[in-house]
């Protein structure tokens, strides 16, 4: 009988030097304390104004999307000079991803949410280098939660440590944010092993329920870096396994993404597999 194992860790991370990560922290605490303030006060109110389409009707951007990057990339440039910024609003800084460091914000993950006044929202943000988030900070406005890691430091829920505990995916739930043939098919094989299947509508929200345990696994694609860098630290630093499409360790994968708690990847892998279409 072949024994299947957890995959093999990627290459050890960049040191990143301590004063910076504390600052970097520090100030990301600070936007995201600032934008669920905002959001609360907010949310469902720009149903019939201050929201526009992008590409489709259900492709929705806000005011509040847009006042939150523009203060987010205020404060940035003031406290960090030279680190450039890739927003979902307003796009990348010249040459961000060739930096040695680059912040990326999303101001409202899950804005059609935000919009209807459906409780699954966040701001994320995320310091960023050649071996992945360095600091990573979401705001759930709708539960008064503030969660933030730091490489090498662990993950925090309003201040308080957070840690994954490993265990199979029977019995557990799976946030998943595909389209929807690959929905159908993978919620077939997930259901038959008695897992169940949630979808909330936020990449940044959905990665986030597996650091925080409420989650065995979650399984994304066609999302953005923006999405998911500021989730996928706190992943990593909950003791979470973060892989690409092919099951390769990868901190923050481009082209689909699932993070699982220790113990239910080799299943979860399997039926993103068998659901390909």
């Amino acid at each position: 009988m072949t024994v299947q194992q957890e995959p093999s860790a990627p290459p050890a991370p960049l040191p990143v030097e301590a004063g910076l990560m504390s600052r970097a922290l520090e100030v990301a605490g600070r936007l995201a304390n600032d934008a669920a303030e905002v959001i609360t006060a907010t949310a469902g109110r720009e149903h019939h104004s201050g929201a526009a389409h992008k590409a489709n009707p259900f492709d929705w951007v806000t005011d509040t999307d847009r006042t939150l990057e523009r203060h987010t990339r205020r404060v940035l440039a003031a406290e960090f000079p030279g680190v450039p910024v890739v927003g979902e609003e307003y796009g990348a800084d010249p040459d961000a991803h060739r930096a040695p460091y680059r912040w990326v914000v999303d101001p409202v993950d899950g804005t059609a949410n935000y919009v209807a006044g459906f409780p699954w929202c966040a701001y994320s943000l995320a310091l960023v280098d050649a071996s992945g988030p360095v600091v990573g900070v979401i705001a759930d406005p709708s539960r008064a939660q503030i969660y933030a890691a730091a490489r090498g430091r662990g993950v925090r829920a309003n201040g308080v440590p957070v840690r994954v505990v490993p265990r199979p995916p029977a019995g557990g739930l799976i946030c998943a944010e595909l389209g929807p043939d690959r929905t159908a098919s993978f919620t077939r094989h997930a259901t038959a092993a008695h897992a169940g299947i949630r979808s909330l509508g936020s990449s940044a929200l959905a990665v986030t329920q597996v650091a925080l345990g409420h989650a065995v696994a979650a399984v994304l694609e066609g999302y953005r870096e923006w999405d998911v860098a500021g989730a996928a630290c706190l992943a990593v630093e909950a003791g979470a396994v973060i892989v690409d499409g092919n099951g390769c360790p990868d901190p923050l994968p481009t082209d689909a993404m699932i993070v699982a708690v220790p113990g239910a990847l080799d299943a979860v892998l399997a039926w993103w597999r068998a659901s390909e279409v």
